[in-house]
């Protein structure tokens, strides 16, 4: 007796998204397991938003959580190169999925050292990613912790 794979229950994904004026670094990780997992690059082009359709669809993806930078400690203004608000109600409309921000000061640098750590050659190739993992993985950490607190 075999399973049919059609009729087996599809995994929910969490969508991390660390964007770049000229690549868009993606990161998974599934509700039940609470970790994050780097996944692919996208190219920052006219064809985003239907990659990330394509990938909202194959990956059943629930929720999306998008890197926003902060303030720069010290300063009253905000780092960012474009409007990353702006880009996420256009994905939240187009695709239908919700779109959180969270905090993501720091985190090339933090995934250019995870990467050499690691011995990765390629460190320009993967930050992105990596840094979508960081950003996803603590968005994680900080709801596990708060449902920890609150329980």
């Amino acid at each position: 007796m075999s399973i049919d794979s059609q009729n087996l229950p599809k995994i929910s994904h969490y969508l991390g998204i660390d964007f770049g004026t000229a690549k868009i670094g993606l990161a998974l990780a599934d509700v039940e397991m609470k970790m994050a997992f780097i996944y692919q690059n996208i190219a920052n082009d006219r064809k985003m938003l239907e990659n990330l359709a394509q990938i909202v669809e194959k990956e059943n993806i629930k929720k999306i959580i998008i890197g926003k930078s902060g303030k720069l400690p010290g300063s009253n203004v905000a780092q960012k190169s474009f409007d990353i608000e702006e880009i996420g109600k256009k994905i939240e409309k187009e695709l239908g999925v919700p779109v959180l921000y969270h905090e993501e000061m720091f985190t090339t640098k933090m995934a250019e050292d995870n990467l050499k750590e690691r011995g990765e050659k390629n460190i320009k190739k993967y930050d992105d990613r990596e840094a979508a993992r960081i950003i996803l993985q603590d968005w994680l950490d900080k709801i596990q912790l708060s449902q920890v607190k609150a329980g």
